[in-house]
């Protein structure tokens, strides 16, 4: 990417079953089961939906989308773990998850490679059903939207232009839609448009009714259009209630609710940090992504941030909890869900104390 290494083979990271199955796969699901209770308190609560820094205006179109279930495609939570210690939730990739192509295909791809050619021993596997799960899980959301119409709609795909990484994901998505047999269009978001009734509508304006956006929610529901997200009848995947979780103002939340869990570390919202007993804090943007914009609190003093363009809406502060190191690289562990079910990982690496967006990804084998 850019110049730089980003898919790197040079180096795997190798999992017995066990840390696989009691270290990621079983709090990954409880952890998940945690962040959907939140979802729950929130979407009832204007306190705490003024906190998440979510508009007023999607208040109700949000609690709508809770309580009528809307579906779910996937989630990522990223953990400090070094294979013997608890792992510990970094944050909850809940709306726009990126790695997913390199993690459901490529990284599947290397281990057949290399367990036919025989660098691998044939007793190594993966924690890996990504690809299987999301093809089964876009012809269930669907079917949810469409079933019973004799003239199903398009499912349409979109992220914003110029973002190499995006589109890639995007087009890994789409693929898995059409091999369960789903109508698809691809359109970027800059070119949807709103009609005279309030529809959202493609270049040839053709009415959209169902759409992937890999666009963060935050970012949506400020845009000029934003009234007509609720107005449109345009259904989303991620849908609405995925704002809630799409923000590091989850963190606080969680450790609010389930105090002292082993998985978790202690966060607080700004107004809380008088409750803080660490000595040192990592503070994040209640909107960002990518590791932009993180900065370290140590004896009240910030240092050592990354740049970025966030942190308008304010910060969370989260215990200090250094990744694990191999080598010269601190490692972090991306764990997925596909319809609220823990679905394979991805492995990032990178010589710096926070992963961005060029840390290298590297494959994973169970063996053991």
């Amino acid at each position: 990417m850019y110049g730089q290494a980003y898919w790197d083979e040079s180096a795997y990271y190798q999992f017995s079953l066990s840390q696989i199955e009691d270290g990621i796969e079983d709090p990954t699901a409880e952890l998940h089961q945690m962040c959907l209770q939140v979802v729950d308190r929130v979407v009832n609560d204007e306190e705490l939906l003024h906190r998440f820094c979510i508009p007023e205006l999607f208040w109700d179109a949000i609690r709508a989308s809770w309580l009528e279930g809307e579906p779910s495609l996937y989630s990522r939570l990223d953990f400090a773990f070094d294979g013997i210690q608890p792992a510990k939730l970094y944050e909850n990739n809940a709306d726009t998850p990126t790695s997913l192509y390199e993690s459901g295909f490529w990284q599947w791809l290397w281990l057949e490679d290399n367990v036919n050619r025989g660098r691998l021993h044939r007793n190594c596997d993966q924690f890996n059903s990504l690809q299987e799960k999301l093809v089964r899980r876009f012809s269930e959301i669907f079917q949810y939207y469409c079933s019973g119409r004799e003239y199903p709609p398009y499912f349409y795909f979109s992220c914003v232009k110029d973002t190499d990484e995006d589109r890639g994901t995007v087009q890994y998505l789409e693929d898995c839609a059409v091999e369960s047999g789903i109508p698809t269009q691809f359109i970027h978001i800059e070119d949807v448009g709103v009609d005279a009734g309030g529809a959202f509508t493609d270049l040839d304006d053709q009415v959209i009714e169902l759409m992937f956006k890999l666009y963060p929610w935050e970012f949506m529901l400020r845009e000029e259009y934003a009234p007509a997200i609720t107005q449109s009848g345009a259904k989303f995947v991620e849908p609405l209630w995925k704002s809630v979780l799409s923000n590091k103002a989850l963190l606080p939340q969680l450790w609010s609710m389930f105090p002292g869990h082993p998985n978790l570390l202690p966060s607080y919202f700004e107004d809380q940090l008088h409750r803080a007993t660490e000595s040192k804090l990592v503070r994040k943007p209640i909107f960002s992504r990518e590791g932009a914009n993180v900065a370290m609190l140590s004896e009240g003093k910030l240092d050592q941030g990354t740049p970025g363009p966030y942190g308008e809406e304010g910060f969370i502060y989260q215990a200090y909890y250094p990744l694990p190191r191999f080598g010269h690289n601190f490692t972090l562990v991306g764990s997925w869900l596909v319809d609220d079910v823990p679905a394979g990982i991805s492995v990032r690496e990178d010589q710096q104390w926070v992963t961005q967006d060029l840390s290298r990804y590297l494959p994973h084998v169970i063996l053991g």
